[in-house]
């Protein structure tokens, strides 16, 4: 890797709440960041990222951020080991504890950041989109422990995937729109928030889920769940002594993985691998790999890979994960991986769901189907050090749990019988 990589690396993995330097001031990652957006927004993304700046200068407000993170939040998470996992598949395995988080997964860390953030700029409302509804669910449940009035988006076909979430949502006392619009998943989401935010800027803060959409976005979501692998990496070594081998994570925008890659961005001896939705094939629209299938373009605000056609239109892509399925990826996600320090594979539907029934039954942890991605990634480069005769050390993100999906993965398997 070229020394100009190492600096900025080295520069993006200081932790933001602690030096204040995890912030790139001209929002791009090499090649990709930035602000595309329309030229109504401006002003809103300006002030964002005036307060923001400001945010991580004041004790006062750090102070609330780490309070509502222990004493609400219920962090630090745990990191455990999988003594059933490790001994099955033959490696070291440990799992940080994300789906023990309040409302179930790591977008609590974003939300009530962000939340916060609104409250600071004194806006009254708040929305945001979701695919699997974790986000969605943080979210509301951010909005009435601060007292703000919340409008979750969600595709009419996630809704079906995931209505356990949209009644939570509803008795947090968010208001729930379905999309019908497009492929009614959270691409379509997305654009009816962005239209919302649009029209309402002047009291509406757009809780943004993902490392997506325009500069200061992508930064603000890293910063926030960087929390993820600073704890991890302090965890690691205390239990260990040393750092693992590999740190997996789900990706689909990008979010619980750019947290917790950014505990290890500079220990270039630990591979940082992403799982990306492989969907049902390789070909378009039947996948959400952004990363191993997506070209450079533009949407939602931002410049990074995206699955797309030949003149630049977005595709419709597909996930059995509600979570997954997006067309794009973060633009830090798309930088790592043009400068080779953090590596994708895709894992095809059926595998996440034949490893989500496995991890369930072998250590009576449930994960989401996002994380189930994760995991499979993790069996296949396993099997590659046995190879070698390798026993890896394996630190998993354990994003969220898989309550949300039960119902929807009996449906598959009983579908396919």
């Amino acid at each position: 890797m070229k020394s100009k990589h190492k600096k900025f690396l080295k520069k993006l993995s200081k932790f933001a709440f602690k030096s204040g330097k995890l912030f790139p001031e001209d929002g791009y990652y090499g090649e990709f960041g930035g602000v595309y957006s329309p030229e109504v927004l401006i002003p809103a993304i300006q002030e964002l990222e005036k307060n923001y700046k400001k945010s991580l200068k004041d004790k006062t407000f750090i102070k609330e951020l780490f309070y509502y993170y222990r004493e609400f939040c219920g962090r630090p998470s745990l990191l455990t080991r999988a003594d059933r996992l490790s001994k099955e598949w033959g490696a070291e395995i440990w799992l940080k504890r994300e789906d023990l988080n309040h409302t179930g997964s790591h977008k609590i860390n974003n939300a009530i950041g962000q939340a916060l953030l609104a409250k600071r700029m004194g806006k009254k409302r708040i929305i945001a989109e979701t695919g699997a509804g974790q986000h969605g669910v943080a979210t509301a449940t951010a909005a009435a422990k601060l007292g703000l009035e919340c409008t979750i988006y969600m595709g009419e076909e996630d809704v079906r995937r995931q209505n356990l979430n949209v009644y939570r949502m509803k008795l947090l006392g968010a208001e729930v729109v379905p999309v019908t619009s497009g492929n009614k998943t959270l691409k379509d989401a997305t654009n009816e928030a962005m239209r919302d935010w649009a029209k309402t800027v002047e009291y509406t803060h757009y809780v943004i889920g993902s490392a997506i959409g325009p500069h200061p976005f992508p930064a603000i979501v890293r910063d926030f769940q960087s929390i993820i692998g600073v704890e991890a990496r302090k965890q690691f070594l205390k239990y260990n002594g040393s750092l693992p081998d590999m740190v997996v994570a789900c990706v689909g925008g990008g979010s619980n993985a750019i947290g917790i890659f950014h505990g290890f961005l500079t220990d270039y001896k630990v591979r940082l691998l992403g799982a990306e939705a492989g969907g049902i094939s390789d070909h378009k629209g039947e996948n959400a790999a952004s990363i191993m299938f997506g070209t450079v373009g533009y949407f939602h605000g931002t410049k990074s890979l995206f699955i797309q056609d030949d003149d630049g239109q977005i595709s419709n892509v597909h996930s059995v994960s509600a979570g997954l399925d997006y067309p794009g990826v973060g633009p830090e996600h798309a930088y790592l991986h043009q400068i080779g320090r953090t590596e994708y594979y895709a894992i095809r539907d059926k595998e996440a769901l034949d490893t989500f029934v496995e991890v369930s039954r072998l250590e009576g942890i449930t994960p989401a189907l996002e994380t189930a991605h994760a995991f499979c990634l993790a069996k296949k480069e396993i099997e590659k050090y046995h190879k070698k005769k390798q026993k890896p050390s394996v630190l998993i993100c354990l994003s969220g749990r898989g309550d949300k999906d039960v119902s929807e993965v009996f449906r598959l398997i009983e579908a396919s019988k």
